[in-house]
């Protein structure tokens, strides 16, 4: 499983929405939290600043009051000025600098030293204090206290800490109730927000998914993306997806065009990158190099290593490196087995380039064939037809003539009628071949079983001319064909090179290529050969190289047209050509699939 599919099949507990959603939300709660402790902290320390203030200023009005009155008066001064000026839960505590308690309003009988008091400390220090909830230990009820100094003594004022006290120090509730709503509005606000982005993202996801299996995008995919700017291009991105798609396409239906033209192309054409590396060939330019070349090729690359293509290759070396935008071509002549071949090189502004080879006899041959075959069919039946006439004309008209002499004639007629017979039969076959190909039945069949029994039938003959049959085909090499034709195929290679070859001979059965469509075969001796001018024409209808010796033989001149037919009808081709150490090869190719 590649890492797309992983990722797709990783569950998504949160989506990106959400958890952009969780993401924010969480920090702004924190902030918020922060922010009403905070001010929840500065109020209530602004309700103390508040009271101290007020306390302070009793302390104030309370010396204003002491300083015009002598020391001796203070306790009735301060008697009466509690009573009607200040509340009666207000307790007041004079000190002076040392700690000692000049007087308190609660306590008339003699109290501690205060100087460890902290509200006392800071007044000394700083000039006043206070002190939040502290338990007097004079009355066991907790105070706040305020106190203040003076030139010469303290002044405290001091408030029980009760539940009105702790009701007027509480900080105001009313903002944490403002702030929740507000907040709970902004929530609702990026809620939506951010649902909508989760929409986006999701189609956008969605639309990645369908893009990466190359499945086509609905209609409409596009109008559920939401009106904002993402949404807006979001669509763009699919628009463009659909004409990339749309492209891909098009240029797919080219590139098939182009492959079934260049396989169905007459001519055999190559094209390769700038390294030499095949990129696409076709059926003939693989035949065609196996023909010009004098061993057979494993692969196409091997070409650019034959003789005959040296001024091609060094055409494409010697050409510039960098890319131009000129196109760059040359041609050459190649006759090599009988035929004449035209190969063009053409090198690209990439500097990949095709190679081109092109057999020009072939229409001036199919021509000629034309012309002569209805000659040739004449001629081939003519001969034992006037054999036949001669010999029984000669026994019409000569009635002295002896009985031996007589059989000697029936039996030549019967000979000549044999082969006449054959020459019928063979003309039927091609005849069938040509009109009806596409009716022809179709099976497997194991060339490696089917070549096997070929060489078991023969074997009499091999042995009688000392012929060695290397048969080195793998097992279960199938083709899909017709079994008689295939059967022709070898056959009559086989009965060729036995009755032409010569002896004390090797015959080398091999198929020393296979790619995905074909089977590349070669049939080859080590005879006698053909000379050159004859190798173009072996397949010809009726063509002999030795006529004399062929009739002598009681061969019809068919049998290398019957195997050529029966090559093409099973969507192969095949050349002839002669080895170097001698002998006559024959080079084809079968269709796996016909």
């Amino acid at each position: 499983m590649d890492t797309a599919s992983k990722l797709n099949n990783t569950p998504h507990f949160l989506s990106f929405s959400r958890k952009l959603f969780l993401s924010v939300i969480s920090l702004f709660l924190v902030f918020a939290g922060c922010f009403l402790a905070y001010q929840y902290q500065r109020e209530k320390e602004y309700k103390v600043d508040l009271l101290d203030i007020q306390l302070q200023d009793y302390n104030e009005r309370l010396h204003q009051e002491l300083s015009h009155t002598p020391d001796s008066l203070w306790s009735e001064v301060l008697e009466q000025y509690l009573q009607k000026y200040i509340t009666q839960d207000l307790r007041v505590t004079i000190v002076n600098v040392h700690g000692d308690v000049l007087f308190d309003s609660y306590e008339s009988q003699k109290l501690g030293n205060h100087i460890g008091r902290p509200e006392v400390q800071k007044a000394l220090t700083e000039g006043k204090g206070y002190d939040v909830r502290r338990t007097s230990e004079t009355t066991g009820v907790p105070y706040f206290y305020s106190a203040t100094l003076y030139e010469d003594y303290i002044i405290r004022s001091a408030l029980p800490y009760d539940l009105n006290l702790i009701r007027h120090l509480a900080a105001d509730q009313h903002y944490i109730w403002f702030t929740a709503i507000v907040s709970l509005l902004l929530i609702f606000i990026f809620y939506k927000f951010t649902s909508k982005l989760g929409t986006a993202i999701t189609q956008l996801r969605e639309f990645a998914k369908r893009a990466d299996k190359n499945e086509p995008v609905e209609t409409d995919m596009q109008s559920a993306f939401p009106h904002n700017e993402l949404g807006e291009i979001s669509q763009h991105i699919i628009q463009i997806y659909k004409r990339l798609r749309e492209t891909k396409e098009a240029l797919y239906i080219e590139r098939e065009k182009l492959i079934t033209h260049l396989q169905t192309s007459h001519e055999g054409l190559g094209v390769f990158n700038k390294d030499k590396k095949e990129i696409l060939v076709n059926n003939l330019f693989t035949q065609y190099s196996n023909l010009i070349s004098d061993s057979n090729l494993q692969t196409t690359e091997e070409i650019f290593s034959i003789s005959e293509f040296q001024k091609v290759t060094d055409f494409i070396n010697k050409s510039p490196k960098r890319p131009g935008k000129e196109e760059k071509r040359m041609s050459i002549n190649i006759n090599k087995n009988g035929r004449m071949f035209i190969v063009e090189c053409i090198i690209f502004q990439d500097l990949s380039f095709e190679i081109s080879i092109n057999d020009v006899t072939q229409e001036e041959e199919q021509i000629r064939l034309k012309r002569q075959l209805t000659q040739n069919i004449a001629h081939e039946l003519k001969t034992p037809v006037s054999s036949i006439q001669g010999y029984l004309e000669t026994i019409v008209n000569n009635e002295n003539i002896s009985r031996e002499k007589m059989q000697t004639f029936l039996e030549r007629c019967y000979a000549q009628s044999n082969r006449l017979s054959r020459l019928l039969r063979d003309i039927s076959v091609l005849t069938r071949m040509d009109e009806a190909a596409n009716m022809i039945d179709m099976e497997k069949v194991d060339i490696s079983m089917l070549v096997g029994s070929i060489v078991n039938e023969v074997s009499l003959e091999l042995e009688e001319k000392h012929i060695t049959v290397v048969n080195s085909l793998k097992p279960k090499i199938q083709i899909r064909g017709n079994y008689s034709l295939l059967y022709s195929i070898f056959r009559n290679l086989m009965d060729n090179a036995i009755a032409y070859a010569g002896m004390d001979i090797h015959i080398n059965i091999s198929c020393f290529r296979e790619d995905e469509k074909f089977y590349y075969f070669s049939f080859a001796d080590t005879g006698v050969g053909v000379s050159q001018e004859h190798l173009n024409r072996l397949f010809e209808r009726f063509y002999r190289v030795d006529k004399g010796r062929s009739r002598k033989l009681g061969g019809t001149g068919l049998g290398l047209a019957i195997v050529k037919n029966s090559v093409i009808i099973h969507g192969g081709t095949i050349s002839a050509k002669n080895n170097q150490g001698g002998g006559l090869e024959f080079v084809f190719t079968l269709a796996k699939e016909k």
